[in-house]
């Protein structure tokens, strides 16, 4: 979070200990191990593509681990619907996926979530309503606006979280989804994942701008930018989102300000920023950050935190022991899903 950003919500000392108070001891460690369950598959996953395990290109989440989590959890995973964008890994875990399916599908095995078909960029779990991550930048925004359509058609209480890069938020599809969902009271809720970079573009030099969520007031609706790398701020920012889409109010654009620790992909030089710029944002490691609040407020011992620890890095394990034992599919499928019946 650069220092020269003013106005970026993160919950009061008296809010914090509310929320952990009301998610409780239980839940809040568990939301601390699937945070390192995320950052345990993403670090296995960059070690498999250096091995040249894997097919096609990838795109690591490493301490982003925070708005994954806390968005999911502040909506109905598995009963409202979710769209991602190709860096979504950690939203996929955080939204209930199954890693041994996830990695299967990562290494392109029959196992995975999509046969081994969609890859790192694009796993999709619709029996729990995660219609997919999308390799086109902003491809997932207007479809929101097609889901939050139907939703209010059928009368349902659902949501529909969008998230979507800080590079998306500058292209037409994001201004036409939220006209669109603006005018028609939609239940969607646009989460922008500001990691400070689109590729290799830095959001000060493609935005005018102080915070990306000023956009939403050019239609109508709430706009709010939270700490990304606070679990409570991005979870508190999302519930009340979701909260006021529930009540038939129409959508809210979060952004969250974060960092990616690594490249835009495998193939990135990181040219165009500094090893001090990196470390600053590592010294904010989101799942420190929650660790040392969960002890503070008498949640998490250090004995209980290297347990969650551990069993993150055996569940990747068994994961990966899964994708390795998983056949390739048969190329007698090729042109299976291709082309209808």
């Amino acid at each position: 979070m650069s220092d020269s950003l003013t106005n970026i919500y993160t919950p009061s000392r008296e809010r914090a200990a509310e929320l952990l108070n009301a998610i409780g001891p239980e839940k809040a460690r568990h939301v601390l191990e699937t945070m390192a369950t995320i950052r345990a598959f993403e670090e296995k996953a960059e070690e498999l593509y250096s091995l040249g395990k894997t097919h096609g290109t990838m795109h690591l989440s490493i301490g982003q681990e925070a708005t994954a989590t806390g968005a999911s959890d502040a909506v109905r995973s598995g009963h409202d619907f979710l769209l991602n964008h190709h860096r979504g890994h950690g939203h996929c875990i955080a939204w209930g996926g199954e890693v041994n399916l996830m990695m299967a599908e990562f290494m392109g095995k029959e196992t995975g979530y999509c046969r081994g078909r969609g890859g790192s960029m694009h796993i999709a779990d619709v029996e729990r309503n995660n219609l997919g991550a999308n390799g086109i930048v902003a491809g997932g925004i207007p479809m929101s606006v097609g889901v939050g359509l139907s939703i209010k058609l059928r009368g349902s209480d659902q949501v529909c979280l969008v998230i979507f890069g800080d590079g998306a938020a500058n292209t037409g599809p994001f201004h036409e989804a939220l006209n669109m969902a603006s005018i028609w009271d939609l239940p969607v809720i646009f989460l922008c994942e500001n990691n400070q970079y689109a590729m290799s573009m830095s959001v000060p030099r493609a935005f005018n701008i102080e915070h990306i969520s000023q956009r939403a007031c050019a239609y109508g609706i709430p706009g709010v930018t939270v700490d990304g790398n606070d679990y409570l701020a991005v979870y508190d920012a999302i519930s009340t989102a979701a909260q006021r889409a529930r009540e038939g109010k129409g959508p809210t654009l979060v952004e969250t300000i974060t960092y990616r620790w690594r490249g835009h992909s495998r193939s990135d030089r990181q040219l165009y920023r500094t090893r001090d710029e990196v470390k600053e944002w590592q010294a904010r490691d989101p799942i420190l950050r929650f660790a040392d609040q969960l002890r503070q407020a008498g949640f998490l011992s250090d004995d209980q935190l290297e347990s969650l620890r551990q069993h993150a890095n055996q569940y990747i394990d068994e994961a990966l022991a899964f994708a390795e034992a998983s056949p390739e599919p048969d190329v007698a499928s090729i042109m299976e899903g291709v082309y209808v019946d």
